[in-house]
């Protein structure tokens, strides 16, 4: 099901998302969150659906959002955001396994919804960042929670407050990669995990993926006093000044 940048397929009881706006790095759009939110959403009562795979293709996962779009929106409404944040609330209500395969930069919430995934494998090419620290800005997507649970408090901090790229070795040895390929071959091998757990009881997988995760009203709280914190900080003179300097930068290319 072809959706612009959002390609939806569905293969042995897998569903597969793709971001495709290569020209872009696969930088997300108000419409991208809105498709992949529509894919993930209407695979939660569909029972041939076992899994999902979430993949940019070969080369580059995604830049994160797209600041034009994001600097063109209705900033002056609670419900600005309200694209992004129904994506997240996708992630986190989500009751099918979500893999991940990442070949390349994962940049904002490329990162961010890898801590919603279920199984996450990049290429060693993959660099991984949370960089909302240089826009004044400050975590999304219960990242603030996900991180430090996963990967430890000072690893957190290093990407969410110093604003830190980490490379695939250091993102499999800090626990939110499960493997590590080669370049070109992440959405083949995440295919095979697709199957590996398709043939698993669906019950059974469903109860005890459950138990592992942190409990979807916690995920929405935080997801909700974030998108707070984010919302007053875009009034702030350092954003202010940081989203003056992208867009002068635009002006002199």
């Amino acid at each position: 099901m072809p959706n612009g940048n959002i390609v939806v397929t569905e293969e042995r009881g897998t569903r597969v998302i793709t971001l495709r706006r290569p020209s872009k790095k696969n930088a997300i759009t108000q419409d991208m969150y809105r498709e992949m939110s529509r894919a993930i959403d209407t695979a939660q009562n569909n029972p041939d659906i076992r899994c999902m795979i979430i993949t940019g293709g070969s080369g580059v996962f995604t830049a994160g959002d797209d600041i034009d779009d994001f600097m063109h929106a209705d900033t002056s409404r609670p419900e600005t955001l309200s694209d992004g944040a129904k994506f997240l609330y996708s992630l986190a209500l989500n009751a099918k396994p979500v893999i991940a395969a990442v070949d390349g930069a994962s940049i904002g919430m490329g990162t961010v919804m890898l801590f919603h995934c279920d199984y996450v494998l990049a290429s060693n090419a993959a660099t991984f960042s949370a960089p909302y620290i240089h826009l004044g800005l400050v975590p999304v997507g219960a990242s603030s929670l996900l991180m430090p649970n996963t990967m430890g408090y000072q690893r957190a901090f290093a990407m969410l407050v110093m604003g830190r790229t980490f490379t695939a070795a250091e993102a499999h040895a800090a626990g939110f990669v499960n493997t590590v390929v080669s370049p070109g071959h992440t959405e083949v091998e995440a295919r095979k995990v697709a199957r590996d757990i398709c043939r698993l009881p669906a019950e059974a997988v469903a109860t005890s993926r459950k138990l592992l995760r942190v409990a979807s009203e916690e995920l929405t709280r935080r997801i909700d006093q974030e998108a707070h914190l984010f919302g007053e900080r875009l009034k702030s003179e350092e954003a202010t000044a940081a989203f003056d300097a992208f867009a002068n930068r635009k002006k002199k290319k």
